[in-house]
């Protein structure tokens, strides 16, 4: 993946970075229009800000506030995809597949909320909106991507990561290693992977937090095999790469987006130092 992009630090005074705001109006500006990357940016965040409202003002609770989560931030976005870049095509995690997707040369591949559990436990802040543009010119590849996280309270912190403004990833600030894990049990291999690197496991939500952690400083690492698809990983996964990050699979082959079958169980993201050591116990090792 190559991302013509400038460097973007990661905190700012600003909740949105100044080219992504959208006009008086509601509708995204010329300058957005003319870049598949601050578009994606843009439409990651007005859907954040349609499930800021769903959860702020629908009275709704635990699963019923989930799928009203969904819903909205699901048909938001395809009715401005299909306003914006109609030509295009959209693979969503809450859409029915369309094959033809697979014909076409430019797919939207979208999670229009990512960590439902931790949306619906206000005031959680580790949910996501994901937005990632594929494009079979580019060898098949990811072009654009953006990954939004709108619940964050500090102003101080930047809410949105895009390729068009590649985030610079600070130095680690931890004595030993941290990987990002989920709030329920870790899986097994997860732990021995840890204690062989001397690592510290770090619980959050949602899986694009978990790879954006990588990008703040929160965490050094995040290796998943239990299972996911290609909207939990592509927009995460084209904003760490654009950051400079390694991006792969657990056995270290390319992640292949806008394929057939979509699953896509299993992901590494981690600072480029600790990808040797990561891939050469999970080869020793295994997953199970």
């Amino acid at each position: 993946m190559t991302f013509e992009a400038q460097p973007e630090k990661i905190e700012q005074s600003e909740a949105e970075p100044e080219n992504v705001k959208q006009s008086e109006a509601g509708v995204p500006t010329p300058e957005i229009l003319a870049s598949d990357h601050l578009l994606a940016a843009w439409l990651a965040e007005t859907a954040g800000r349609r499930l800021l409202e769903v959860r702020a003002t629908s009275g709704l609770e635990g699963k019923e506030l989930k799928d009203a989560g969904d819903l909205a931030a699901h048909e938001l976005l395809m009715e401005l995809v299909a306003e914006h870049r109609p030509q295009d095509g959209v693979l969503s995690e809450e859409g029915k597949d369309s094959k033809e997707r697979l014909a076409q040369d430019r797919v939207w591949i979208i999670d229009p909320l990512d960590g439902t559990r931790e949306f619906s436990e206000p005031p959680r802040d580790d949910w996501a909106v994901h937005v990632a543009l594929w494009a079979s010119s580019n060898g098949g590849e990811l072009i654009a991507g953006a990954v939004a996280q709108p619940a964050l309270a500090d102003a101080s912190l930047q809410s949105t990561f895009h390729t068009g403004a590649a985030p610079v990833v600070p130095p680690s600030t931890s004595a030993r290693p941290r990987i990002a894990v989920s709030r329920s049990r870790p899986p097994a291999f997860v732990e021995a992977l840890a204690e062989e690197l001397g690592a510290e496991l770090v619980p959050m939500g949602s899986a694009g937090v978990k790879m954006m952690s990588v990008v703040r400083d929160i965490s050094d690492a995040y290796v998943h095999a239990g299972g996911q698809y290609e909207w939990d990983s592509a927009a995460p996964v084209a904003v760490a790469a654009a950051a400079g990050l390694f991006t792969s699979r657990i056995d270290g082959s390319p992640l292949r987006y806008n394929q057939d079958d979509v699953y896509l169980p299993d992901v590494i993201v981690c600072r480029p130092e600790l990808s040797e050591q990561i891939l050469s116990f999970i080869k020793r090792h295994g997953v199970e």
